[in-house]
């Protein structure tokens, strides 16, 4: 992977986006349906693309509209369509451009309160309550964000009546239909003027931040933080729930200090990512250097990226902590200190998270539910109960109630955030030195994750790699035990390749959202071992992608 020198630094001047560029262009340029990089394309989390690339623009945001107007005509989806918007540039375009077809279709829409922007999991939440006890007229919801990609990106986010991401079906059959709109010049898109979308009765408004707020204390004990007066520092590196977190630390009497409110949608206050770009990534070293700089200010201190469905957290001793190892952290606290949950409760993770959650799980006697990357295979778990957290190597994440209830079913990045405040004031131990004792107790694992370009044609054949194309024995001087093209949770296709010896493993994928593939590696046997690993896993790729 190479890092560009920008890495980790401000964002200079030259790399900032034209915002009245970018704007023009969504309204400008019109897509071909026949370019394939131009049609609307779900992936792992919905539409995204870039108005200046003509992949994200507004002809694709009326089709996508109508589709999922159609969708819900065909299922039956007869309640409120909750509306939520993140702070990327083209956010408000694209929510403008949807209310017009929506009330052109008599939906009911529920749009924020003062207009505020509003964090992915206040939009689940919303959906989950209002259909709660419901056997018709059920709600269903769009989230318009790119989530943490750069701020020339737009993205669309639908999540039906389970208040989750789509599944494949779904998303299949709209992406469809909304390429037919765009393929027959958008004829037979209902739409209305913008004005008059805001004055049509079936427009109304709806509280999504007091509602999300005033149920936190369900999900996370507050008057343990409080009693401990634990000194949170929080950086919502300029994303949707950039107002919640005041109305949090003032609603349950928190020492909380929000470390910046600014909003811009250059994102200009962000450091640089790996490669030169700027991205509101919580998990990325790089683009979490502010919070990074300031953690010995704060008894713990936590980020979220632009939609608040992902969570950074920082430590004194440790930093920024992996992902894998606060998921690993959280399960293990979450499941010995929630008594109310169901015995039979498992614990969802996607094929690429660390083996450090399955000896976690082997040590709770907990079931383990392993799935391809996509928050959208722990809905149902969720759901129902029968899963108490599900999680993502991503920083993505949601759990039960205190109850054992469902809480929301797409991802969270406030709730895991507010758990780290709470397992340090329960526990005496920050979630990093948490973590530091899981090491002694069932080993250390080193781990990373490689990211390198790769073209759609390339994608698509790293999609279809088979167990046959892995022709060697050996992986890092180990014994291969294990080729995986399909999750042993569900059975379902990983959209890749995992290796695995007893005590190492790599999975290669294609990026779901971006123009390129990763591959992440793990070993219990030190830097070395996993370096080895990484080094073997990108000849294998590469001659992969080389293959005639």
């Amino acid at each position: 992977m190479n890092i560009s020198p920008l890495a980790g630094k401000p964002a200079p001047a030259t790399i900032l986006v034209n915002v009245p560029k970018l704007v023009t262009a969504y309204y400008s340029e019109t897509p071909d349906p026949f370019v394939p990089a131009q049609r609307v394309a779900f992936g792992t989390s919905g539409h995204r693309g870039s108005a200046f690339e003509v992949s994200f623009n507004e002809w694709h945001v009326l089709a996508i509209s109508q589709a999922i107007c159609d969708y819900r005509g065909k299922h039956k989806i007869s309640g409120p369509l909750f509306l939520g918007i993140d702070t990327h540039a083209l956010s408000i375009p694209a929510y403008v451009s949807a209310l017009e077809v929506l009330a052109a279709n008599g939906v009911d829409v529920m749009l924020a309160q003062h207009d505020e922007y509003t964090p992915t999991p206040a939009v689940s939440l919303a959906i989950l309550m209002y259909n709660r006890d419901r056997a018709t007229g059920f709600a269903d919801g769009i989230v318009v964000t790119p989530s943490h990609n750069p701020p020339d990106n737009g993205g669309f986010k639908y999540n039906p009546p389970n208040g989750g991401p789509a599944d494949t079906d779904i998303t299949g059959w709209i992406e469809k239909k909304a390429n037919l709109y765009l393929k027959e010049g958008l004829k037979g898109v209902k739409r209305m003027s913008f004005e008059a979308a805001l004055r049509a009765t079936t427009t109304h408004r709806y509280d999504f931040l007091n509602t999300y707020v005033s149920e936190l204390d369900q999900m996370v004990d507050m008057a343990a933080i409080r009693g401990a007066n634990i000194h949170m520092g929080v950086d919502p590196l300029g994303g949707a729930g950039v107002h919640y977190w005041g109305v949090i630390g003032e609603k349950y009497h928190l020492n909380l200090t929000v470390v910046s409110a600014e909003v811009d949608p250059t994102f200009r206050f962000m450091t640089v990512d790996w490669d030169g770009q700027i991205r509101m990534d919580p998990s990325s070293p790089y683009a979490m250097q502010r919070l990074i700089g300031l953690k010995d200010h704060y008894d713990i201190a936590f980020a979220c990226d632009t939609d608040h469905d992902r969570h950074g957290i920082v430590t004194h001793r440790a930093g920024l902590l992996s992902p894998n190892h606060y998921l690993s952290v959280a399960i293990d606290y979450l499941f010995q200190n929630r008594p109310k949950w169901s015995k039979s409760a498992g614990v969802g993770k996607t094929v690429v998270s660390t083996q450090m959650i399955d000896r976690v799980c082997k040590r709770l006697g907990r079931n383990l539910y392993e799935v391809p990357v996509g928050f959208k295979w722990f809905v149902d778990g969720l759901y129902d109960g029968s899963l108490g957290f599900g999680g993502e190597e991503s920083a993505g994440a949601s759990f039960l109630r205190l109850d054992g209830s469902v809480w929301t079913t797409d991802k969270d990045g406030l709730v895991p955030a507010l758990l780290a405040a709470e397992i340090t004031a329960r526990t005496g131990r920050d979630p990093g030195e948490a973590y530091a004792q899981l090491t002694r107790d069932l080993g250390e694992a080193c781990a990373d994750r490689v990211q390198a370009a790769a073209t759609p044609a390339q994608k698509k054949k790293l999609l279809a790699l088979s167990p046959k194309q892995v022709t060697c024995t050996e992986l890092a001087g180990e014994k291969i035990t294990q080729i995986l093209t399909k999750a042993p949770g569900n059975d379902a296709p990983i959209g890749g390749l995992r290796v695995a010896t007893d005590s190492g493993w790599f999975a290669a994928r294609p990026s779901g959202t971006e123009d390129i593939y990763k591959i992440y590696a793990e070993s219990f046997r030190g830097e070395d071992h996993l370096r080895l690993i990484v080094k073997e896993a990108q000849a294998m790729v590469d001659a992969a992608l080389t293959e005639k």
